[in-house]
């Protein structure tokens, strides 16, 4: 259902799978048609009490709250246990990001590199910070999605949804310089549908995993601390500093591929931050000072 109703993601579904064989474990049991409101009340305060954040314990329930509705619904149950379980209060952290200095850093010393694999990943963080895709649409992007001519590409975001995104002129132009360094990672005699094919996964493509450890070994060589750098920060970077150059949030919601806007609007509140300070450096009033405080002075 999840796959051909919902188009979930074969991760969202790897997800979904893994938090309920974990419920199923704690509540010891193998016919759904027993469960109840206790054992996943219980099965909460249990993952609350091994110190699981409030974030992985909400996840967890809308996974057995989406289960238990599809149980529902197929009248394999008369009632519906999870309906009225409320998911644990979650503080919102503000996103990570860099600063662009830091971005054309990462990007101008992986280049640099002799490292084959550290120079693709120059391509890769720079067409990340041009879209802002997930790192799941970035590993798996076949190279039919790239559109030279309009300078746009066709991403596939959650629930298969398609989504086009206008590229910056200077990311065409490193791809087109790339397709030489890309031959290095196809096996010979043979062709890849992917931008970023892969000799050894068996996906074909370049997976997750493998980026983020590149990308962890190139902060370090740039002198940032591997702590503050993911794929997501890169996004999250691309997200800020485009609101931060007066872009509006419905374009950036659109680029994202955020379904709710509200998601799209967490941006804001690190922008906020840029409005006090131009507020505090640019307004008459910062640098005015009365009579009172020149006579003082």
């Amino acid at each position: 259902m999840m796959a051909a109703e919902k188009g979930a993601s074969q991760n969202s579904i790897a997800a979904y799978e893994n938090d309920l064989r974990q419920f199923f474990e704690f509540a010891a049991v193998s016919d759904a048609t027993v469960l109840n409101k206790t054992t996943i009340e219980n099965f909460l305060q249990d993952l609350h009490s091994r110190g699981f954040a409030a974030k992985t314990i909400a996840r967890k329930l809308s996974a057995i709250k989406e289960f238990c509705k599809f149980l529902y619904s197929e009248k394999i149950i008369a009632d519906n246990p999870a309906q009225n379980i409320l998911s644990p209060k979650q503080t919102k952290p503000l996103p990570k990001f860099l600063s662009p200095q830091e971005i054309t850093d990462l990007i101008a010393a992986s280049a640099a590199s002799e490292d084959i694999r550290i120079q693709r990943i120059s391509v890769m963080i720079e067409l990340m910070y041009a879209t802002g895709m997930r790192i799941s649409e970035l590993v798996a992007l076949p190279l039919n999605a790239l559109n030279f001519r309009k300078m746009q590409v066709s991403v596939f975001g959650k629930g298969s949804k398609e989504r086009i995104v206008p590229v910056a002129e200077h990311a065409f132009k490193t791809l087109e310089k790339y397709e030489q360094l890309r031959q290095n990672f196809v096996k010979k005699n043979s062709e890849s549908p992917y931008l970023f094919p892969s000799l050894t996964a068996t996906e074909g493509h370049l997976t997750r995993d493998a980026f983020y450890k590149d990308l962890k070994k190139l902060a370090v060589i740039c002198g940032i601390y591997p702590s503050r750098i993911s794929p997501h920060v890169l996004r999250h970077s691309f997200a800020t500093h485009l609101l931060n150059n007066n872009a509006d949030l419905r374009s950036v919601q659109k680029m994202l591929g955020h379904e709710n806007i509200t998601t799209t609007e967490i941006y804001t509140h690190i922008t906020s931050q840029k409005l006090m300070e131009t507020v505090c450096n640019k307004h008459p009033l910062a640098h005015y000072s009365t009579t009172e405080e020149k006579s003082n002075d």
